[in-house]
């Protein structure tokens, strides 16, 4: 055994069990665990100007690679109070992150010492365990139980607070024989899934939904087998968008209130079997449930007990890891198939293509103020297949899943239930951190960019390179349509006449100037001519100073996104696609 400090034994765990990627920033309290990295030299850190971006940065780069853990660090007090929206968001979205804070020393927890908060009682309820180790002889266990917690079952994230006196008290040892603990994953059976099937086999419309489940079991290949098997579509969640690619002949597009495509809930209101896979039925994609259910018969796959009839009592309900489900859905298809027991989908997957060709938003507009449907289409035209997209809540986001493509898992990558403003810098820069060959675009408004903008700096200082298409009308966006039903337009204005910027013709910021303060490059759009130009050039600046690069495109003012209260009932407030010219870059059509 070898006597040691108990945050080098936490370092050394840190390696064993693969997180040797850190965002945050040093204190007095959590010092003691920074000189442990930097004697151990194998774990990466990246400074970042706030705690809860680092949160952020975390949760990106645990998104990125399958696997992965981001691992975010800060000091007692504030720091760790700063982290809490970070692991709401995680939390929310079934994403392992740990979280590490420093913490007074444990005789004065409750002497109200300075920046000592019972952080433990603050984290539980958004972590699946938050605790303050107060035994030095407990630390590498409480490692070890953090990582088998992060990833066992429904996945999510963790805090471990660490006094000052613990980080530097020693203790005996042995990285030579620390194993992770095992991760428990339920696992669905064969009868259950010959269940399932059977449900599926008898009815005449079925639907396979895709949640993000799929993409946190690294199961989307298989996904994409067990639905060409069948010959069943697949709608994905907006968590899981991406487990089956846009242009796949089976890809039946999104469901929902908002981001949802037109011919997907049309898809949705014509089926008659609806089987859910690592999905929470969330209420931006049911809508109303007399309405979602109604002629629909349910089954539901989740990793968490308590997940199944949450929302709605399914039909048939099966306890499982979306991995493990579907490797015996695929084995009982294709051995159903080889028996010619599966029913011919042929008519009904035609019917489903039929819609995609058909039921499509205009895009390919060219009025002046810009509009931003617009953006989004000469991004699908500057940006390929492997392109990784990072974003958070706002009529940006509703509208890039309404009209962007994604073709792989983890290509969608965005803050889902909990939707915190701020998140999409942060998270880019995890991502990127994790892939950084890769094409890394972050879309957002200008009011979630200017929540961390100052995490800009972080990209510069660590050349940690992406495209940021920031898409500027200089309103809560997203709100202003809210309070259309309340008659008002209150409080959702950022539109100002900057002095000292005048030909921004009221429309406030100077994200131009910000950005290249804060070391990147910027570039800005008045027409819709000049998008596509910009997306190019910030392609070329991304690649020689491997710096984030901002395209900031000005558009219109007001923007009333599609959106409804119930899928059969949603709002479309510009003029629809007539034909292909109208919408130039939809996948519908190709197979």
């Amino acid at each position: 055994m070898t006597r040691m400090r108990t945050v080098d034994a936490a370092a050394l765990i840190l390696e064993k069990e693969g997180a040797t990627q850190t965002f945050g920033l040093p204190g007095a309290a959590i010092n003691p665990f920074y000189s442990a990295m930097k004697e151990h030299g194998g774990i990466r850190h990246v400074l970042a100007r706030h705690v809860e971006a680092a949160s952020h940065m975390a949760e990106g780069y645990t998104r990125t690679e399958a696997g992965n853990i981001g691992v975010c660090v800060g000091t007692s007090g504030p720091a760790g109070t700063d982290m809490i929206t970070g692991l709401y968001s995680a939390s929310a979205d079934s994403i392992p992150i740990l979280a590490i804070t420093g913490q007074a020393p444990v005789a004065k927890l409750h002497k109200e010492d300075f920046q000592a908060v019972d952080i433990q009682s603050v984290a539980q309820p958004v972590t699946k365990w938050a605790v303050t180790v107060l035994e030095p002889a407990q630390v590498p266990g409480a490692f070890q139980k953090a990582f088998q917690l992060m990833r066992s079952g429904r996945p999510g994230p963790v805090l471990l607070d660490l006094p000052v006196d613990v980080q530097l008290a020693e203790i005996e040892f042995d990285i030579g024989t620390y194993e992770p603990l095992p991760v428990a994953t339920p696992a669905a059976t064969r009868a259950q899934v010959e269940h399932a099937l059977e449900m599926l086999n008898s009815a005449e419309r079925p639907l396979i939904v895709a949640g993000g489940g799929v993409i946190n079991a690294d199961a989307s290949d298989l996904l994409v087998e067990f639905a060409e098997t069948l010959g069943v579509p697949v709608v994905p969640t907006l968590m899981g968008w991406g487990t089956m690619p846009d242009d796949h002949p089976l890809a039946a597009g999104m469901v929902g209130l908002q981001t949802a495509h037109r011919y997907g809930n049309a898809t949705m209101l014509a089926s008659d079997f609806v089987l859910g896979i690592g999905n929470r039925w969330a209420n931006r994609h049911t809508g109303g449930l007399d309405t979602y259910r109604k002629g629909r018969t349910f089954v539901h796959v989740d990793v968490e007990p308590t997940q199944i009839g949450r929302v709605f009592a399914p039909d048939y309900g099966i306890v499982s890891d979306a991995r493990a489900a579907l490797e015996v859905f695929v084995e009982v298809a294709r051995e159903w198939r080889e028996q010619g027991r599966l029913a011919d989908r042929g008519a009904w997957i035609r019917g489903c293509q039929d819609r995609k060709a058909e039921l499509l938003r205009k895009t390919d507009f060219d009025a002046a103020p810009i509009k931003p449907q617009r953006v989004y289409q000469e991004m699908n035209r500057a940006f390929g297949p492997d392109t990784r997209y990072v974003s958070t809540i706002g009529l940006s986001q509703i509208q890039a899943a309404q009209m962007l493509h994604v073709y792989r898992p983890r290509h969608w990558i965005n803050a889902g239930q909990a939707g915190p403003l701020g998140w999409t810098v942060p998270a880019a820069i995890g991502v990127a951190t994790a892939d950084p060959e890769s094409a890394v675009v972050a879309v957002s408004g200008d009011y979630d960019f200017q929540f961390l903008v100052e995490e800009l700096a972080v990209g510069a200082q660590f050349n940690i390179p992406f495209v940021h298409v920031l898409i500027n009308n200089a309103y809560l966006g997203l709100i202003r349509q809210a309070q259309r039903g309340f008659d008002m337009d209150y409080c959702v204005q950022l539109s100002f006449d900057n002095i000292n910027a005048p030909d921004l013709a009221g429309y406030g910021v100077d994200h131009v100037k910000v950005v290249e303060g804060l070391g990147c490059k910027a570039l800005r759009v008045f027409e819709s001519e000049g998008i596509f130009d910009a997306l190019e050039q910030a392609k070329k600046l991304v690649a020689e100073h491997r710096v984030p690069v901002v395209v900031e495109v000005v558009v219109e003012r007001v923007t009333n996104v599609s959106m409804g209260t119930e899928i059969d009932a949603v709002n479309e407030f510009e003029a629809l696609a007539e034909s292909g010219a109208d919408a130039p870059t939809a996948v519908a059509g190709r197979s």
